[in-house]
């Protein structure tokens, strides 16, 4: 039997492993998702739903040293206040929707004025802090120049929730967005639950 030696060149070595790279990569499945399209669950991904409400929000803004930016609360739509008798699972919703805008838009570059800040510590029977609602107590605020806020309309399933910046010497809307925030963000919905004053029990559907 005659065996032949076959001599490869570095030119022939060469592409023989960009073959092997090409067909290994057609075969691997494409996994670039959109945001908008990546299947989660709605519990506790508050973060998730309000990083997109943030993008839209801050797409066609600009950070500067410059402007100061303070993050108010996000309350209904129809009273513009926060109402604590009523319950359902996204009561917290507006509270968080100001807690979470301040890390978005600080992570984006954004300069936000804490305006809840006292001037001293606080000391308490179990804990310590620099946050207060006593108008008294809060520091001093510099300059605000933008305001980052919106409003909640409640929904069956959820709620709509339209953000906006506002610039606070003109009242001009510079940005806005609007999401739908699924009512399981925080807990599931409850059994019971109150609306306009009146107790309503909710049935599974078997």
């Amino acid at each position: 039997m005659n065996l032949r030696h076959v001599f490869l060149t570095p030119m022939m070595c060469l592409s023989a492993l960009c073959s092997v790279f090409l067909v290994g990569c057609a075969s691997e499945p494409d996994v670039t998702m959109k945001e908008e399209n990546m299947a989660l669950p709605s519990l506790g991904n508050m973060e998730y739903h309000t990083f997109i409400l943030a993008n839209e929000l801050f797409a066609g803004l600009r950070p500067t040293s410059q402007a100061r930016y303070a993050v108010v609360g996000f309350v209904p739509a129809d009273t513009m206040q926060y109402n604590p008798n009523h319950q359902d699972p996204l009561m917290m919703l507006g509270h968080q929707l100001q807690e979470g805008m301040i890390t978005e838009a600080t992570k984006r570059g954004f300069t936000a004025q804490e305006f809840k800040l006292t001037d001293d510590i606080i000391m308490g029977d179990y804990a310590d802090r620099v946050f207060t609602r006593d108008i008294d107590k809060l520091s001093a605020v510099e300059r605000i120049d933008f305001y980052i806020t919106g409003t909640i309309v409640r929904q069956q399933a959820g709620a709509m929730v339209n953000a906006r910046v506002i610039n606070a010497k003109s009242k001009e809307v510079v940005a806005a967005a609007t999401r739908f925030f699924p009512a399981g963000l925080f807990w599931k919905e409850e059994k019971v639950t109150t609306r306009n004053g009146r107790l309503y029990r909710i049935e599974d559907k078997g």
